[in-house]
């Protein structure tokens, strides 16, 4: 018998939704699981509208815009979050989506056609589709605990398969290119390239650097507070000190070295970054990338993975280890060593050969054994 406002939205998927009108008379449809909780949750969400309709206006919830919540749970990032830096980046993203709209008229399905969509135009690997959606999650939950609204659409958004073993970085053919079209749109932003492409730092660690961060006399720089929670100092070779000292020189000796803004809000790099990706004709080559690159460069510049893991701050050596495969040269040089240990003439050696064969047509020696 079918259900009327419950719908399979591809037949035989297992796969069911529902379509229902508010109060306001707003259509929305919701991914809901199985036929059975498609039903009750249709049968709630009508109750809901039929409840609001009955309500004397005066007494109905107030409508909570997305852009309140949206504050609250950037000053909970910034007190309680090691990455606020990166939340607040990507909720001016989010905000140029919803901030007008209601809060509680945003549909699942809503977000997650904004994460594909973003998703395919910015090549977006799995896992920023999820801390997108972790973000999202995170503001209706505490829109919930804050009695601003009553469900979190983001619980029904899927959950991407992440492939962590993806590694991307830029070949000397596209640095060139990239390089160019920095120069040719925004060079006021090739320092900031520079010093993400030779120092390997994070989005989060690099914008939130101030000059008490960097001794130039020293060569190198300090991360108050990395992602693990702990200090750490990055050595700066010749390109990234030349980037900061030419910053100095334009920004002055105090305060935030690197001030991205944009529509009058201090944001991160992809506003720029990513029209100069597109215009070098990269694909799929993020920012994060670059830090791909940084450690992928000192793997296949012969650098032990221990080195390595320092510089890029990492908790744990299987981090590091996903680039081992990049130094083949020296993974060649080490079952060469094995094969040169070996006892056994190799008969692809021409002088091993030889050898074995001399040795085979020597006269034999008599060994006497004396008891």
């Amino acid at each position: 018998m079918t259900q009327r406002g419950v719908f399979e939205k591809q037949p035989g998927s297992g796969e069911w939704w529902i379509h229902y009108y508010d109060s306001l008379g707003r259509r929305h449809r919701e991914k809901a699981g199985t036929k059975s909780a498609a039903i009750l949750l249709y049968r709630k969400r009508k109750h809901e509208a039929l409840e609001g309709k009955k309500l004397p206006e005066k007494l109905r919830r107030p409508s909570v815009s997305f852009a309140e919540l949206a504050k609250d749970t950037l000053a909970y990032s910034k007190a309680h979050k090691r990455s606020y830096g990166d939340d607040a980046i990507r909720m001016e993203r989010i905000l140029g989506w919803f901030r007008n709209r209601a809060a509680d008229s945003i549909s699942p399905q809503e977000i997650d056609e904004k994460l594909t969509q973003s998703a395919e135009e910015n090549s977006w690997a799995p896992a920023t589709v999820n801390r997108y959606r972790a973000l999202f999650s995170l503001t209706y939950s505490l829109g919930i605990r804050n009695g601003k609204t009553k469900e979190n659409p983001a619980r029904l958004v899927k959950h991407r398969t992440e492939n962590n073993a993806r590694i991307r970085f830029l070949s000397p053919e596209e640095e060139v290119r990239i390089r160019a079209a920095i120069e040719a749109t925004c060079a006021e932003h090739l320092p900031e390239f520079e010093i993400a492409l030779n120092t390997g730092l994070r989005l989060s660690e690099l914008y939130t650097l101030t000059w008490d961060n960097v001794n130039l006399p020293r060569r190198i720089l300090t991360v108050p507070r990395s992602k693990n929670g702990e200090i750490r100092h990055v050595p700066l070779n010749k390109p990234a000190l030349e980037a900061f000292q030419l910053l100095r020189k334009q920004t002055g000796a105090s305060g935030p070295i690197f001030l991205n803004w944009r529509d009058g809000r201090l944001t991160g790099p992809r506003y720029w970054f990513d029209p100069v990706v597109k215009k070098a004709k990269i694909r799929n080559f993020t920012w994060h990338c670059l830090r791909h690159t940084f450690a992928s460069r000192l793997v296949m510049n012969g650098e032990n993975l221990r080195t390595v893991q320092d510089l890029m701050g990492h908790k744990q050596i299987s981090m590091t280890v996903r680039y081992s495969h990049l130094a083949p040269q020296h993974q060649l040089a080490a079952v060469e060593r094995l094969a040169a240990a070996s006892p056994v003439p190799r008969a692809a050696d021409p002088t091993a050969t030889r050898t074995a064969t001399e040795q085979n047509e020597a006269p034999q020696q008599e060994v006497e054994i004396v008891n």
